[in-house]
């Protein structure tokens, strides 16, 4: 691998569970920084705008600014601009992360596209319901992700990625998901770090969603055993991360190893 000039953090099962800091987090994280390494912060969380979420970091004793944090959100409110200039969205969301949305005109109907976010009780049959049937109406949809689940402190919860191949199928359409594991997401926090992706750490806890996609775009993927990580997943994949830890706490460790090869 190139040197290594900056390390990038997916935050919930690797920093935060449920909103609570995993031990030696902060540390981890100071640790990066104390070296000179870039560090930055990428997650489809979307039950909280960014501000909210360095606030929860900062609590958490994690210092980062809104501005360090690319979301899902952010990278799907780029996406429609872009692809669907002008549009009129619904959101199917649970959470408020419309200042995440800058430049998008939201209603409650009658949208020019849906944009389906992170899953909750918000995600009740009428409401995917009506998803569907804006789809087969011929109104594009567009999710902040394909996470399939995320982990808190009362067990795993299913999330997105698991609506959207029912939806798939039934359209006959497929639906573009922006966040994780897209490949925009990694160089989209790696050119806000001002870092090439070739000298960039990706530490996470989805085997697929965090480390074997950024690996695809030339990170170096370290994978905890925290959060959503599950050995008989790490087991059966054909590919195989980078690294594996037990915690973000071993990652001073781990760099410390890094940087002297």
């Amino acid at each position: 691998m190139a040197d290594i000039e900056g390390v990038l953090f997916d935050i919930d099962g690797v920093l935060l569970t449920s909103w609570q800091p995993i031990e030696g987090a902060g540390e981890a994280v100071r640790d990066v920084r104390s070296r000179g390494l870039a560090c930055g912060f990428l997650t489809n969380t979307t039950s909280r705008s960014s501000t909210l979420i360095a606030e929860g970091l900062c609590d958490a004793g994690i210092a980062v600014e809104p501005s360090q944090i690319v979301t899902a959100a952010r990278l799907t409110a780029e996406y429609v601009r872009a692809t669907y200039p002008e549009a009129k969205a619904w959101v199917l969301n649970s959470g408020d992360v419309s200042s995440d949305l800058e430049g998008i005109e939201l209603v409650d109907k009658n949208p020019d596209v849906v944009i389906l976010g992170g899953a909750g009780p918000e995600f009740t049959h009428e409401a995917l319901s009506q998803v569907l049937e804006y789809l087969l109406d011929g109104v594009p949809v567009v999710a902040m992700h394909r996470g399939m689940m995320w982990e808190t402190d009362t067990g795993l919860k299913i999330d997105t990625g698991t609506y959207l191949p029912g939806f798939e199928e039934v359209a006959g359409v497929n639906i573009a998901a922006v966040g994780k594991p897209s490949l925009t997401g990694f160089l989209a926090a790696t050119e806000l770090m001002d870092v090439d992706a070739e000298a960039t750490v990706m530490v996470g806890d989805d085997l697929i969603g965090d480390i074997l996609s950024s690996q695809r775009v030339g990170l170096t993927g370290v994978l905890v055993r925290t959060g959503k990580f599950r050995q008989a997943v790490l087991e059966l994949a054909t590919q195989q991360p980078d690294y594996v830890i037990d915690s973000v706490a071993d990652l001073p460790g781990l760099l410390e190893t890094l940087l002297e090869s």
